[in-house]
């Protein structure tokens, strides 16, 4: 349960900043179909959830270890003048050793939010970014 409690922790970050943008962004999360209009750049976010572990042979203590990923979708040869932006944005939005706490799990951006290679599929350009987060609850 605290896997959805986290997702939907960055789900909520990430939604209030793509509105307040001067330019707002659409953001498209996990199993929504969404057909862009031609040439729009959006956002596909994804929680990736690692093992979940236990630091004590009582097993009263959980980690929830995972990935948060938001990939950058922007229109096929336009080289990264929609990306490098939005990457540089994300960066800032989840910080290195963030807290974010909802329903009393607390969890902690446990590395930068870092750009992976882009992925030309046309008639887009796909940047994904993400970074590691942890959370502890015992």
């Amino acid at each position: 349960m605290s896997h959805a409690i986290i997702a939907s922790i960055y789900e909520a970050k990430l939604l209030a900043w793509s509105k307040a943008r001067a330019e707002p962004i659409k953001v498209v999360y996990e199993n929504i179909q969404y057909d862009p209009a031609d040439g729009e750049t959006y956002l596909r976010a994804f929680a990736l959830p690692g093992d979940t572990a236990s630091s004590t042979l009582a097993g009263d203590h959980r980690a929830f270890i995972g990935v948060y990923q938001v990939s950058i979708v922007a229109p096929a040869n336009t080289g990264k003048t929609k990306t490098n932006p939005l990457v540089g944005e994300l960066s800032a939005l989840f910080p290195l050793y963030a807290r974010d706490t909802k329903a009393g799990v607390t969890v902690v951006t446990m590395s930068s939010a870092d750009p992976g290679p882009g992925i030309t599929d046309p008639p887009t350009f796909t940047v994904p970014v993400s970074f590691e987060y942890r959370a502890d609850t015992v």
